[in-house]
């Protein structure tokens, strides 16, 4: 029996498939079986994997067109390898792929998962950069930054014991394995790229929105399946800003207004215990009081001025909440009024990553891809270098954005701050990262609702 069983799959991409291929059966080590999927493809690519179907090591498997969890199951399923690696049709393997990450599965029965650095190739297969990662056995504590789907080596008896993969996602099947494997078994990588990630319009992490939304689901059915979901205290602190005629966050939003909406997306997850409303303002916490009077889930509190003010520290509030609530909770957040686009799954999906990452708080962000400058007396220095588009996780620039904080009880008390010690993230998208703190931006605001 082979120790790696390495499979392709293949959709409609003829014009790259041979490249993967030969990338396989070149490798200097040989030991391995390689499957060719091809999922109903239109093109040519038929034509090319005929060359190969009478090589020894070579199975040819064609399908309909069935997605990609399917086909991972299907080579599962056909799998004789110790170890199975997925090679997408239109990306390569470093001649010395499979022989590297052999040896470290082989040297460590424990390991579930390796993976590699890689480097980045245009169409034509031209080197435009490369993804480096932080070194897993020296550096990395905090798991929330997953393995490429493809080009991962995982010992197949683990990957069975974990049911494979769900077929209910249809991408993002790189982020469901890496959990499984974070929370039952050890990983690690390799600090050298050992595969070519082509870049073009088809590649599929090209659509971010459909990528984060099937991220967020399938941390959703991890929380349901092996954990025990958590529960917060959702805060919600109101300060009043006047833009034109318009008072925000009372300004009209879906039929309602933007707190309304907020408050009513903070009520509708499944993490929230309760949900507070906390407020300056003397007659819109009246206002509240009589509103949600009937309404258990919600609590209206009053703040003092200074606790309101863009200088004063947000723990001022909390403690302030916290000392007149007597229940017990598992994570605290804050939920801003600023950014209308952010609902009820992203707040679920930051206390889910809480919880699946251990972590002690998590924070929304954007991922920063601009060029950005150091002033050192005598002129602005680009802090990277901007001849090498190289990726270095270490190096990787993350802003604050999208107005949620959740913390776990024990971390806030013990540091009086939201963000601290172990500090996940929750990836937004543009749309999510749009917040209304200016004008201009809500003249913006007001448009997109036309």
């Amino acid at each position: 029996m082979p120790a790696i069983t390495v499979y392709i799959t293949n959709y409609n991409y003829g014009r790259f498939l041979k490249e993967a291929i030969e990338s396989v059966l070149s490798q200097s080590c040989q030991d391995f079986e390689l499957l060719i999927i091809d999922d109903g493809s239109t093109d040519d690519s038929l034509s090319i994997i005929e060359l190969y179907r009478n090589h020894p090591k070579v199975r040819v498997l064609l399908q309909m067109n069935k997605g990609l969890n399917a086909t991972n199951n299907v080579a599962i399923q056909h799998a004789n390898g110790k170890y199975i690696i997925r090679l997408d049709a239109d990306d390569y393997f470093d001649r010395a792929a499979l022989g590297v990450m052999l040896s470290i599965m082989e040297a460590d029965e424990e390991l579930g998962l390796v993976f590699p650095d890689y480097h980045f190739v245009d169409v034509q297969g031209e080197r435009i950069g490369s993804h480096r990662r932080h070194i897993f056995d020296d550096e990395v504590t905090l798991y929330d930054q997953p393995a490429h789907g493809a080009c991962t080596m995982v010992r197949l008896s683990m990957l069975k014991a974990l049911n494979g993969y769900n077929e209910a996602f249809t991408c993002q099947d790189g982020y469901e394995l890496w959990i499984k494997f974070i929370t039952f078994h050890k990983v690690t990588n390799i600090s050298r790229p050992l595969f070519y990630y082509r870049q073009h319009q088809e590649s599929l992490s090209s659509n971010q929105t459909r990528l984060l939304e099937t991220r967020k689901q399938i941390k959703a059915h991890f929380v349901e399946q092996y954990l025990t979901p958590a529960s917060a205290l959702l805060i919600i602190p109101i300060r009043l800003r006047k833009y034109e005629q318009d008072t925000w966050p009372l300004a009209f939003f879906k039929e309602s207004s933007v707190l309304q909406t907020k408050i009513e997306q903070c009520m509708q997850t499944r993490c929230a215990q309760h949900v507070v409303l906390v407020s300056d303002n003397l007659e819109l916490v009246a206002q509240l009081t009589e509103t949600y009077k009937h309404n258990a889930k919600v609590i209206v509190m009053s703040r003092p001025e200074e606790y309101a003010s863009t200088r004063a520290r947000i723990h001022l509030t909390i403690d302030l909440i916290l000392a007149n609530y007597p229940h017990a909770v598992d994570a605290i957040g804050i939920v801003s009024t600023d950014y209308p686009y952010v609902d009820a799954s992203v707040i679920d999906e930051a206390v889910d990553t809480l919880q699946i990452f251990k972590s002690d708080s998590v924070v929304t962000v954007s991922a920063g891809k601009g060029i950005y400058f150091r002033h050192n007396g005598q002129t602005l220095k680009p802090i990277f270098d901007l001849d090498q588009y190289t990726v270095y996780e270490r190096e990787v620039i993350y802003s604050g954005a999208g107005g949620v904080l959740i913390s776990t009880m024990a971390s806030y008390r013990r540091n009086k701050r939201v963000t601290a010690d172990r500090v996940a993230h929750v990836l937004l998208d543009q749309r999510q990262l749009f917040s209304v703190n200016s004008a201009f931006h809500y003249e913006l605001f007001k448009k997109m609702q036309q």
